[in-house]
C-alpha cells in the first residue's frame, strides 16, 4: 500500500486518512485486523445494503482501503437541520429492517446477547450513519453479529436516549427534546413493549463497555426503568 494523505477521522481504535480520489484508509491503532469488517461490508455490498465499497486490505488486515462518503454524519446533519427529525428517524429504521432481513452469512459470530438468526450491526445509531451523496450509508462493522434483531433495536434506543454530549443548560434542553422526537419516530416502526421487555439484557450487557461513561450508563438505566 502506499503512503495515505492527510488524517480526517480519529475512532475508538483507529484512524482515517485520505487516499487519493474518492478514497480513504482506515489504520487500526490497536493492531485489531480490519479483514473481517471488510468481508462483512463486501457481503452486504453484493446484497445491495448501502455501505462504503471494499478496494483494499493490506496483508495483516491493519489498514483497509475503501470508498470514501462526503458528508455528514446523520446525527450532524440533524444538528444542521432539526425539522427532519421524524425523517431521519424513518431513514434509520429502514435501514435496521433491511439489515435484519438479509440472511447473515456463516462466519458472522453470535450477538453477545440474544438468540436469532438475522444480520445485526449491534452499533446502528445516526453517529454511523454518513448522509452522502446517493444517500445514507451504513459505516463502522466491527461488531457485526447474527441474533434477534430486537436486541438491534433496543441497543439503538438506548444509545440514542443516553448519548453524551457537552452542551449547555439551555441547548441540553433542546437536545433533550429532539432525542424524545428522534427516538419515538424510529421507534414507532417496531414494537416497543416487545423490545421494551429486552432493555435490561441490553443495559447490563452494555454498561460493561469501557467506553461508556458512568453518566452515560446512569442515562441508560433510566431509559429501562421508565419502561
Amino acid at each position: 500500500m502506499k503512503a495515505p494523505g492527510p488524517l480526517l477521522a480519529s475512532g475508538r481504535d483507529a484512524d482515517i486518512f485520505e487516499y487519493g480520489p474518492r478514497l480513504v484508509l482506515r489504520r487500526s491503532r490497536i493492531g485489531r485486523s480490519l479483514a473481517a469488517e471488510a468481508r462483512t461490508m463486501e457481503y452486504l455490498r453484493e446484497h445491495r445494503y448501502p455501505v462504503p465499497a471494499v478496494e483494499e486490505v493490506s496483508e495483516d488486515g491493519t489498514e483497509l482501503v475503501m470508498e470514501r462518503i462526503d458528508g455528514p454524519s446523520m446525527a450532524g446533519f440533524l444538528s444542521r437541520r432539526p425539522w427532519t427529525l421524524h425523517r431521519q428517524g424513518t431513514v434509520l429504521a429502514d435501514l435496521h429492517d433491511r439489515l435484519h432481513e438479509i440472511a447473515p452469512p456463516d462466519f458472522l459470530p453470535p450477538a453477545p446477547i440474544g438468540q436469532g438468526d438475522c444480520f445485526l450491526h449491534m452499533d446502528l445509531h445516526p453517529l454511523n450513519v454518513m448522509i452522502g451523496a446517493r444517500g445514507p450509508v451504513v459505516i463502522d462493522w466491527p461488531n457485526a453479529a447474527r441474533g434477534d434483531p430486537d436486541i438491534d433495536v433496543g441497543l439503538a434506543w438506548v444509545l440514542m436516549s443516553a448519548g453524551e454530549v457537552s452542551v449547555g443548560r439551555v441547548t441540553g434542553a433542546v437536545l433533550g427534546w429532539a432525542r424524545a422526537r428522534l427516538v419515538k419516530s424510529f421507534m414507532a416502526r417496531f414494537a416497543p413493549d416487545m423490545v421494551g421487555q429486552k432493555l435490561r439484557e441490553i443495559v447490563e450487557w452494555k454498561v460493561q463497555d469501557p467506553h461508556m461513561s458512568p453518566s452515560e450508563q446512569r442515562a441508560m438505566w433510566r431509559v429501562v426503568d421508565e419502561r
